[in-house]
């Protein structure tokens, strides 16, 4: 916890002590009255809080914002619905880097009890992502987004760009993780398809555990999805979405 997150409605109340935030300004940054720390508010500013009491109550502060906090970089996440022990890690190390947002779809090959998980209902799927935001010292949280098949989340892809498109003139760039019947390396379409677009969005489609069938390959294809590969090897779902994040990342020289 790099930074200590807050809700709007959370400046104007002692936070109660137990939460994990004033277990960690006591025990771990050693802050009591008048000691000041790193905080932000989620999905807005970032600056100091000084703690002006310390009670049985909790810790009540007062918040300066110093700044617009760290920008999230235009990148979407496309990722096949994994396992939801999987999903948690994937959240936060994708924060972590600041994408823009994360679309989990269904997938033909992928379990379908995965998409019965209540991580998303009982928040845990959002707590994952602000830890990831708070682990790089940021405030902004990436958007989460929930589609039953790759069709579904095409379909919503192809009405979004389209409207991005007509008011900004900008394309963007899609690439389809695959090491089945890849084109060609990420890292050498990133490279390409930059030296061509204009302030691009990139989106990158990551499969599940059992990857894409024939069928959602199409699909891609036909919405304009290069295929490529990071090598031979079969990597996990959350190591090859944060793999993928890292290398566009870097071809976009925002890391």
């Amino acid at each position: 916890m790099n930074i200590v997150l807050f809700s709007q409605d959370e400046l104007s109340k002692p936070l109660p002590p137990r939460d994990e935030r004033t277990v960690h300004i006591r025990k771990v940054l050693h802050k009591s009255v008048g000691d000041s720390f790193e905080a932000g508010i989620i999905d807005g500013q970032a600056g100091q809080a000084v703690i002006t009491a310390d009670t049985e109550e909790g810790i009540s502060f007062r918040f300066t914002p110093q700044s617009d906090g760290k920008p999230l970089f235009p990148v979407t996440l496309i990722v096949g619905f994994p396992r939801p022990i999987q999903l948690k890690r994937l959240f936060r190390d994708v924060a972590g880097l600041g994408v823009q947002s994360v679309w989990l779809c269904g997938t033909e090959l992928g379990e379908k009890s995965y998409m019965d998980s209540n991580i998303v209902e009982k928040g845990a799927a959002r707590a994952a992502l602000i830890d990831g935001t708070a682990q790089a010292k940021s405030t902004h949280v990436p958007e989460l987004r929930l589609f039953p098949s790759v069709k579904a989340c095409l379909a919503v892809l192809a009405d979004e760009s389209g409207a991005a498109f007509k008011s900004t003139g900008s394309g963007d760039i899609r690439v389809m993780l695959d090491n089945v019947k890849p084109d060609g390396s990420l890292f050498s379409c990133m490279q390409t398809k930059l030296a061509e677009a204009k302030s691009p969005h990139v989106y990158a489609s990551i499969g599940s555990e059992r990857g894409w069938t024939d069928n959602e390959r199409d699909q891609f294809k036909a919405a304009g999805f290069a295929s490529c590969s990071m090598g031979s090897r079969v990597l996990r779902t959350e190591t090859a979405a944060t793999v993928a994040a890292t290398i566009i990342l870097q071809s976009m020289e925002v890391l």
